[in-house]
């Protein structure tokens, strides 16, 4: 046989043994190419919107390359380790490492340069579409066309001849260093397997479901007033994530193997031919993984919770602009107003008005409003003993009714929150000019009166009538802005609002003049943009550590097969063994998947209304659609196993 034969023949069988590999391979080039093209695609200049846009997404194709270099590192290495029966036996034969060194690269040569060109083929229909979803998310009034850019392929295939040149690399160091007789025990040794957990797995054990524990406790409280400065938050978030981390490194050099062993002892021994199959093998397993598997679960519970912090401010953005714009369009100025109104009757849109007179009061709220952080009132401008004031008239605001001693907030935001302890009940003391005046706090409504130039992103009060005229004879000039008469603006037809938009953007109108559609389209764009880069890049991930697992199963299975032969020879069924191994995947791929999961929940919760007004739905839309694509790759490992098993007997 020439060499040329035997590249051929094993190019074949690789092909054959390795497909999710070469789909890996293929995936990655795709996934590269498409991204690197939106950034020369001409019809993305509208998308990215500012420079900042360009340069979050070159910034992103660099965590890209990242993620791609690492994760065909690594499927090298198993790719390499399960070959490695394979050249020990052509040394045997005679052959010299570097004779079998120039077979391997040729080989990898052309199995991995085919996949890339076809995942380059891939990634340019593939990019089409991914710009289509970017101006779906962004609002963007465009049409997405396909188009191939010279720049993206040459830097594609800078990137991806490096990532080949540093496998050639590993390999031929791998090659160098092996003896004849290592090469046939690289396989056997890849796992250790003690057969009694030791005192010092117990403690270990122990410690990473505390040190979890204690991680989640910590950040529950992060923004509760319990770290009230800077320094004391900082050291809080590092030991949060000292603790979660450590934690789950010592959840599965111990904590694994410890709790399975409480089941082992519970049931004295006598395990059924699932629990052998599922429960003992990850007891030896997932302890000379823990490495592996913590980079896994930490990363996606940084994908997971990126992504829902991005979802919640995208999801959020209508009730953003509502908060921040009460009425369609919202203008500072009679006289402003007026000159729209007189576009909107000339163009025959009706349309209801509101208008609403501002006061600008000091007032003292450290009965009602208590700083969580020390540096909250510089952090958000706000001196609870010592607070400006946005003052209306209850007769301004639709439905209320107050009494002279009564008054409530409104326009409360939960960033507001996050750096103030604000009561439900208190008092709260006007200094005017004249007097000082008391009045009962009942209470606090996140929706605004007024836009967001009256309130400065501070709280609006509302007080009776008689009180706001009190307030008023006392005024002090020096408070007040040009901001003083709130017009808001509505269209009493929904279908012609967009009418109504391109006539407000016509007239250019100064700062401080708003309106709603438009606040909500540039939000949309921004975090859409935000959300589409880290949706790719969370999809990224998920596709190569859902590999990584698939091949590590791989490997297990073909070291566990003649378990199943002597297994099959005892009498026992494919069902039976199948049955094992799927409970075996379902913690394989479960806990390293459950675990990131709480980790992100835990993150996210601890600071959600630093980016929006939701919550629920953003982070569970998120978590299943994570989880339902993650479990694709426990479903083919089980599909693998099936024929690992037929082959068994």
């Amino acid at each position: 046989m020439s060499i040329k034969q035997l590249i051929f023949r094993n190019l074949k069988k690789n092909l054959k043994n390795y497909y999710l590999y070469v789909f890996a391979l293929i995936f990655s080039a795709a996934l590269y190419f498409a991204f690197v093209t939106l950034q020369y695609d001409p019809s993305m200049t509208e998308a990215k919107g500012s420079i900042k846009g360009a340069a979050a997404l070159k910034a992103a194709s660099v965590l890209l390359l990242g993620i791609v270099t690492i994760f065909l590192l690594y499927a090298n290495k198993i790719f390499i380790k399960r070959r490695s029966k394979e050249i020990g036996l052509f040394q045997l034969i005679g052959m010299t490492k570097n004779k079998i060194f120039s077979i391997l690269t040729t080989e990898n040569f052309l199995l991995y340069f085919g996949s890339v060109l076809l995942g380059i083929l891939f990634g340019f229909a593939f990019s089409k579409l991914a710009i289509m979803i970017l101006y779906r998310v962004t609002g963007v009034e465009a049409i997405a066309t396909l188009h191939f850019s010279a720049q993206a392929l040459i830097q594609t295939l800078i990137v991806f001849v490096g990532i080949y040149l540093l496998i050639m690399l590993t390999n031929f160091i791998f090659i160098k260093r092996q003896t004849i007789l290592s090469l046939f025990r690289v396989v056997l040794s890849t796992e250790g397997k003690v057969s009694k957990i030791s005192m010092l797995e117990i403690v270990i054990g122990m410690l990473g479901l505390i040190f979890i524990i204690v991680g989640y406790y910590v950040s529950s409280k992060l923004f509760g007033g319990d770290f009230n400065n800077e320094a004391k938050l900082y050291l809080a978030m590092i030991a949060i994530l000292g603790f979660v981390i450590t934690g789950t490194y010592l959840f599965y050099k111990g904590t694994v193997r410890f709790v399975f062993n409480l089941i082992r002892k519970k049931k004295n021994g006598y395990l059924s031919v699932n629990e052998v199959l599922s429960l003992s093998s990850i007891m030896f397993r997932m302890k000379s993984n823990a490495l592996l598997l913590t980079i896994i679960t930490t990363v996606s519970a940084l994908a997971i919770g990126l992504l829902s912090l991005s979802y919640i401010s995208y999801y959020s953005a209508e009730k953003t602009a509502r908060n921040y714009v009460p009425n369609q369009f919202s203008f500072t100025n009679t006289d402003t107003a007026g000159t729209f109104k007189e576009k909107l009757n000339e163009n025959h849109i009706g349309f209801k008005e509101t208008n609403v007179e501002v006061l600008r009061v000091r007032a003292d709220l450290s009965s009602v409003m208590k700083a969580k952080l020390e540096a909250s009132s510089t952090a958000t401008g706000l001196n609870p003993k010592n607070v400006i004031l946005s003052v209306v008239s209850d007769s301004n605001v639709k439905g209320e009714n107050l009494s002279k001693r009564n008054i409530y907030l409104t326009g409360v935001s939960d960033l507001q929150q996050s750096f103030f302890k604000i009561q439900d009940s208190g008092q709260i003391i006007w200094k005017t000019k004249k007097e000082k005046m008391l009045q009962n706090y009942t209470g606090m409504k996140k929706d605004s009166v007024v836009s967001i130039p009256f309130s400065a992103g501070m709280p609006t009060a509302v007080v009776n009538d008689s009180v706001f005229q009190v307030l008023k004879d006392g005024l002090d000039p020096s408070l007040q802005t040009d901001a003083s008469h709130y017009v808001g603006i509505d269209v009493t037809k929904e279908t012609e609002l967009q009418k109504a938009n391109d006539l407000f953007q016509k007239q250019q109108y100064k700062a401080g003049q708003f309106s709603r559609m438009e606040m909500l389209h540039e939000q949309k764009q921004n975090m859409g943009l935000i959300m589409f880069i880290v949706g790719f890049l969370g999809l990224a991930f998920l596709i190569t550590s859902g590999c990584i697992l698939y091949f590590k199963q791989m490997d297990e299975s073909e070291e566990e097969k003649p378990n199943y032969t002597i297994l099959r020879k005892l009498g026992f069924s494919r069902g039976d063994l199948l049955a094992g191994i799927r409970f075996k995947q379902l913690f394989n791929f479960g806990i390293p998947l459950v675990l990131g999961l709480i980790h992100s929940y835990f993150a996210v919760k601890s600071g959600w209304f630093l980016f929006g007004t939701e919550l629920w739905t953003p982070i569970i839309l998120v978590m299943v659609l994570y989880t339902a694509l993650y479990s694709i790759f426990g479903i083919l490992s089980v599909v693998y196993y099936k024929k690992v098993i037929k082959e068994a007997l």
